[in-house]
């Protein structure tokens, strides 16, 4: 979606409404397609004495296995976007402010690297879910299994054994 900012900068409209969604449903993260809706983008672009900024609200769900016990999860997130918008920039920094130069904004490029870098990094069904065990593949948030708690690794178990005593 682009967004039309010159009646911004020239002061005649004091704010521009935003409401659409972005389709990312084809983003591949290591052979898995996190985003199967559409993520919703609200906000506005808003002019005040001069200076143009921006200020949106992302939501977004995450479909992805967990990384613990791999049961399908679905997450609800929402972060938000604030920037000035400039029409140039001369030796200032640049974190805060996009630059403009045409007074036109692509809001798909606008947040597409904030909605990446804010997706979690771990996906997990919930906070205190326990995985798999390591030998025999129990789920252990169903059950219990009864392997060995301590596996100890064969090229230490020489030292293991020194320990006993």
């Amino acid at each position: 979606m682009l967004l039309d900012l010159k009646p911004l900068f020239a002061g005649k409209e004091a704010s521009l409404p935003v409401d659409f969604s972005m389709d990312l449903s084809d983003l591949d993260f290591s052979g898995i397609k996190l985003l199967k809706s559409p993520v919703k983008i609200v906000g506005n672009v808003i002019s005040h004495a001069g200076i143009v900024e921006a200020d949106f609200t992302c939501r977004v769900e995450v479909t992805a296995p967990c990384d613990r016990c791999f049961k399908e999860t679905v997450k609800s997130y929402s972060f938000k976007i604030s920037r000035t918008l400039v029409t140039n920039l001369e030796n200032e920094d640049t974190d805060e402010m996009t630059v403009v130069s045409d007074m036109k904004l692509d809001l798909n490029e606008f947040c597409y690297d904030d909605i990446l870098l804010s997706l979690p990094t771990k996906f997990l069904c919930s906070d205190d879910c326990k995985g798999l065990c390591p030998t025999c593949g129990q789920d252990l948030n169903k059950a219990m299994c009864s392997c060995e708690e301590k596996e100890i690794d064969p090229r230490l178990a020489a030292l293991a054994e020194l320990l006993k005593d």
